[in-house]
């Protein structure tokens, strides 16, 4: 017989979704068959794998150590630690360079420097879950097995060049109560950056995206095609000051979508400085002989939460920031006025 005695990180999912993550190789028609069959109890009762799993809640397996191990893919010991010593902590030359803005027992809000990725794009990759992971496994707040049923996990993504905040999850309440935020865009994001050109006055701009995925880039138009694979996008800005030959802005991404805020502003003539992908190379050139800029000066700067309830009462309607980094004043114009 195997036990497990659900967490408080762990609480708030369905049991038949838990027990996909603990018995991954087990078909759900199996598991239900268990269920009916009472081989997988819920504090020592009948379950039928709709029930919402609470913090202290029992789930008795009773399976032989053979059949167990099979349906968990074999020894969890094994591979876990195995995964643990190549990604989680052990060579990842960001970790000094992530700062933690915020953290409580739900989620971290983290300050991701420039060149880090969020999430892997290939196997080989070490991204900023892996750092959260290996936070957390070193901290004590989880352990291996853990793993199994609940993996901590950026919420929100930034492009590996954008530096800023990011949305960790550390429990299963707070990566529901942070996607339902994102989904319904009642969490806000600012983000501030520099932009060719000169801006005067606020104002929101309107369009439709459409992504090409085999040359990862986006397209924008002010009207959306008969087709109608395009997504609607809102951006707002509101310049912050106004240099030379660029301005520095605030902008509120309203809707969030793939290199929305690059390619939108881009296409009104305001390219981001450093960015090579939307950008104007000549202009980029000149920063980068003269300052060193090699990618977008995009920073994910500021959150704001709205009203939530418990267990979330103490970042209802809080603001974070994350400092600029300090190439934003390397490029800033000493003589252009506030």
């Amino acid at each position: 017989m195997y036990q497990k005695t659900i967490t408080g990180r762990e609480a708030g999912q369905r049991l038949d979704k838990y027990l996909h993550k603990l018995l991954p190789e087990a078909q759900s028609s199996f598991l239900y068959k268990m269920l009916r069959k009472k081989n997988i109890v819920l504090n020592d009762k009948k379950a039928d794998g709709s029930e919402k799993i609470a913090c202290g809640d029992v789930i008795s397996v009773y399976f032989s150590d053979e059949t167990l191990q099979k349906f968990m893919g074999g020894s969890p010991t094994a591979q876990t630690h195995t995964r643990t010593g190549q990604s989680y902590g052990i060579c990842m030359p960001f970790k000094d360079s992530v700062s933690v803005i915020y953290e409580n027992e739900h989620l971290l809000i983290a300050d991701k420097p420039a060149g880090v990725l969020t999430q892997k794009a290939e196997a080989s990759d070490v991204s900023l879950n892996d750092w959260l992971i290996a936070r957390l496994l070193t901290n004590g707040e989880i352990t291996q097995e853990d793993l199994r049923t609940f993996r901590p996990s950026a919420c929100n993504r930034l492009d590996r060049n954008t530096s800023g905040l990011v949305l960790c999850a550390k429990s299963v309440a707070g990566a529901q109560m942070l996607s339902d935020a994102l989904r319904i865009r009642s969490l806000h994001k600012f983000y501030r950056l520099y932009v060719k050109g000169r801006i005067d006055a606020e104002e929101t701009i309107e369009g439709f995206l459409q992504k090409d995925a085999k040359t990862n880039t986006v397209r924008i138009s002010k009207t959306a095609s008969a087709d109608a694979k395009e997504s609607f996008i809102q951006t707002r800005y509101l310049p912050i000051r106004q240099e030379k030959d660029k301005t520095l802005l605030e902008v509120e991404l309203i809707t969030g979508k793939s290199h929305q805020i690059r390619a939108h502003l881009a296409s009104i003539a305001h390219p981001l400085l450093g960015d090579y992908k939307y950008g104007d190379r000549a202009w980029n050139d000149t920063y980068k002989k003269a300052y060193g800029v090699t990618h977008q000066l995009l920073h994910a700067y500021k959150i704001v939460f709205p009203h939530l309830d418990a267990p979330f009462t103490d970042i209802s309607g809080m603001t974070f920031y994350a400092p600029l980094p300090a190439v934003f004043e390397t490029v800033s114009d000493p003589f252009a006025p506030n």
